[in-house]
Protein backbone atom coordinates (compact mmCIF):
# COMPACT_ATOMS: atom_id res chain seq x y z
CA UNK A 1 0.00 0.00 0.00
CA UNK A 2 1.30 3.44 -1.40
CA UNK A 3 1.86 6.03 2.24
CA UNK A 4 0.93 9.67 1.23
CA UNK A 5 2.23 11.60 4.67
CA UNK A 6 3.40 15.25 3.01
CA UNK A 7 0.78 18.27 1.96
CA UNK A 8 2.81 20.10 -0.88
CA UNK A 9 2.74 23.64 -0.01
CA UNK A 10 1.50 25.77 -3.16
CA UNK A 11 4.34 27.47 -4.58
CA UNK A 12 5.49 28.90 -7.62
CA UNK A 13 7.25 25.58 -8.19
CA UNK A 14 5.35 23.63 -10.76
CA UNK A 15 4.79 20.10 -10.09
CA UNK A 16 3.97 16.67 -12.53
CA UNK A 17 0.77 15.41 -11.24
CA UNK A 18 1.11 11.26 -11.32
CA UNK A 19 -2.55 10.56 -9.32
CA UNK A 20 -5.45 11.93 -8.49
CA UNK A 21 -7.76 11.83 -5.37
CA UNK A 22 -11.44 12.75 -5.18
CA UNK A 23 -13.16 12.80 -2.27
CA UNK A 24 -16.00 14.71 -0.94
CA UNK A 25 -15.38 17.01 2.24
CA UNK A 26 -16.34 15.05 5.11
CA UNK A 27 -12.96 12.26 4.16
CA UNK A 28 -10.97 15.42 3.20
CA UNK A 29 -11.37 16.40 7.08
CA UNK A 30 -9.71 13.29 7.91
CA UNK A 31 -5.93 12.77 8.61
CA UNK A 32 -5.89 8.54 8.98
CA UNK A 33 -7.41 7.36 5.99
CA UNK A 34 -7.18 4.71 3.68
CA UNK A 35 -8.47 5.72 0.25
CA UNK A 36 -8.66 4.36 -3.98
CA UNK A 37 -6.53 7.01 -6.04
CA UNK A 38 -8.16 7.12 -9.43
CA UNK A 39 -5.55 5.18 -10.79
CA UNK A 40 -6.66 2.19 -8.86
CA UNK A 41 -3.83 2.52 -6.33
CA UNK A 42 -4.85 1.57 -2.48
CA UNK A 43 -2.83 4.29 -0.84
CA UNK A 44 -3.03 5.56 3.00
CA UNK A 45 -3.11 8.75 4.14
CA UNK A 46 -0.98 9.72 7.17
CA UNK A 47 -0.93 13.28 7.34
CA UNK A 48 -0.89 15.67 10.30
CA UNK A 49 -3.48 15.88 13.05
CA UNK A 50 -5.85 19.03 11.66
CA UNK A 51 -5.12 18.57 8.11
CA UNK A 52 -8.01 19.52 5.62
CA UNK A 53 -7.77 19.29 2.16
CA UNK A 54 -8.86 21.04 -0.65
CA UNK A 55 -9.63 20.50 -4.26
CA UNK A 56 -6.53 21.43 -5.56
CA UNK A 57 -4.18 20.23 -3.35
CA UNK A 58 -0.81 18.42 -3.77
CA UNK A 59 0.13 15.26 -1.43
CA UNK A 60 3.47 14.21 -1.96
CA UNK A 61 3.81 9.97 -1.13
CA UNK A 62 6.86 8.35 0.09
CA UNK A 63 7.89 6.89 -3.36
CA UNK A 64 7.61 10.47 -5.01
CA UNK A 65 4.22 10.37 -6.68
CA UNK A 66 2.41 13.71 -6.41
CA UNK A 67 -1.24 13.42 -5.87
CA UNK A 68 -3.55 16.13 -6.79
CA UNK A 69 -7.23 16.28 -4.61
CA UNK A 70 -10.35 16.63 -6.18
CA UNK A 71 -13.07 17.59 -4.46
CA UNK A 72 -16.28 15.02 -5.28
CA UNK A 73 -19.74 16.18 -6.01
CA UNK A 74 -21.58 15.36 -2.79
CA UNK A 75 -25.57 15.74 -1.91
CA UNK A 76 -25.15 19.99 -1.13
CA UNK A 77 -28.27 22.56 -1.11
CA UNK A 78 -27.65 25.43 -2.94
CA UNK A 79 -29.72 28.90 -0.92
CA UNK A 80 -30.24 31.97 -2.94
CA UNK A 81 -32.80 35.00 -2.35
CA UNK A 82 -34.61 37.68 -3.24
CA UNK A 83 -32.17 40.28 -1.99
CA UNK A 84 -29.04 40.49 -0.47
CA UNK A 85 -30.04 41.17 2.98
CA UNK A 86 -32.01 38.01 3.01
CA UNK A 87 -29.35 36.08 1.95
CA UNK A 88 -26.75 37.55 4.53
CA UNK A 89 -29.56 36.75 6.91
CA UNK A 90 -29.50 33.11 6.28
CA UNK A 91 -25.54 33.43 6.42
CA UNK A 92 -26.11 34.54 9.92
CA UNK A 93 -28.69 32.28 10.89
CA UNK A 94 -26.42 29.19 9.52
CA UNK A 95 -23.19 30.48 11.01
CA UNK A 96 -24.70 31.21 14.55
CA UNK A 97 -25.23 27.22 14.56
CA UNK A 98 -21.74 26.48 13.14
CA UNK A 99 -23.01 24.84 9.60
CA UNK A 100 -19.83 24.34 7.58
CA UNK A 101 -20.75 26.98 4.67
CA UNK A 102 -19.50 27.86 0.98
CA UNK A 103 -20.26 31.49 0.15
CA UNK A 104 -20.58 32.29 -3.73
CA UNK A 105 -21.32 35.64 -5.78
CA UNK A 106 -24.89 36.10 -4.58
CA UNK A 107 -25.09 32.35 -3.15
CA UNK A 108 -24.43 29.92 -0.31
CA UNK A 109 -24.05 25.47 -0.09
CA UNK A 110 -24.24 23.71 2.74
CA UNK A 111 -24.61 19.96 2.88
CA UNK A 112 -27.93 18.71 2.81
CA UNK A 113 -29.92 18.72 5.86
CA UNK A 114 -33.45 18.62 5.57
CA UNK A 115 -33.47 20.33 9.01
CA UNK A 116 -31.27 23.51 7.44
CA UNK A 117 -33.37 23.08 4.62
CA UNK A 118 -37.00 23.63 6.34
CA UNK A 119 -35.34 26.80 8.63
CA UNK A 120 -33.70 28.42 5.04
CA UNK A 121 -37.63 27.85 3.44
CA UNK A 122 -38.99 29.68 6.43
CA UNK A 123 -36.59 32.42 5.69
CA UNK A 124 -38.20 33.24 2.51
CA UNK A 125 -35.19 31.71 1.11
CA UNK A 126 -35.00 29.66 -2.69
CA UNK A 127 -33.34 25.94 -1.72
CA UNK A 128 -32.06 23.92 -4.58
CA UNK A 129 -30.55 20.23 -4.01
CA UNK A 130 -28.20 19.00 -6.28
CA UNK A 131 -24.66 17.11 -6.28
CA UNK A 132 -22.03 19.57 -6.67
CA UNK A 133 -17.88 19.88 -5.13
CA UNK A 134 -18.74 21.43 -1.73
CA UNK A 135 -15.42 23.77 -0.86
CA UNK A 136 -16.72 25.55 2.72
CA UNK A 137 -15.10 28.56 4.60
CA UNK A 138 -12.20 27.93 6.49
CA UNK A 139 -13.36 29.99 9.33
CA UNK A 140 -12.29 33.01 10.93
CA UNK A 141 -8.78 31.67 12.19
CA UNK A 142 -7.43 30.33 8.97
CA UNK A 143 -8.93 26.50 10.29
CA UNK A 144 -11.61 24.34 9.69
CA UNK A 145 -14.35 23.73 11.31
CA UNK A 146 -13.90 24.33 15.34
CA UNK A 147 -16.83 23.74 18.09
CA UNK A 148 -17.00 26.55 21.17
CA UNK A 149 -15.42 24.49 23.20
CA UNK A 150 -11.81 24.71 21.69
CA UNK A 151 -12.35 28.10 20.39
CA UNK A 152 -9.64 29.22 23.56
CA UNK A 153 -6.85 27.59 21.04
CA UNK A 154 -7.37 30.72 19.01
CA UNK A 155 -6.83 33.17 21.29
CA UNK A 156 -2.85 32.59 21.57
CA UNK A 157 -2.91 33.43 18.02
CA UNK A 158 -4.60 36.59 18.14
CA UNK A 159 -2.30 39.85 18.64
CA UNK A 160 -1.38 40.68 22.83
CA UNK A 161 -3.16 44.14 21.89
CA UNK A 162 -6.06 42.40 21.36
CA UNK A 163 -6.24 39.44 23.59
CA UNK A 164 -9.01 39.91 26.84
CA UNK A 165 -9.48 36.48 28.47
CA UNK A 166 -13.07 36.65 29.45
CA UNK A 167 -13.69 35.54 33.04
Amino acid sequence: MLNIMQRLQQTTENYSIDDQLILPFDLRQKSRLRVMLKSGIEAALMLDRGTILRGGDLLKAENGLVVQILAANQAVTNVTANSQQSLMCAAYHLGNRHVPLQVGDGWLRLEQDHVLKEMLIGLGMITVDQLAPFEPEAGAYGGGHRHHHDAHDNLSRLPSARLRRHG
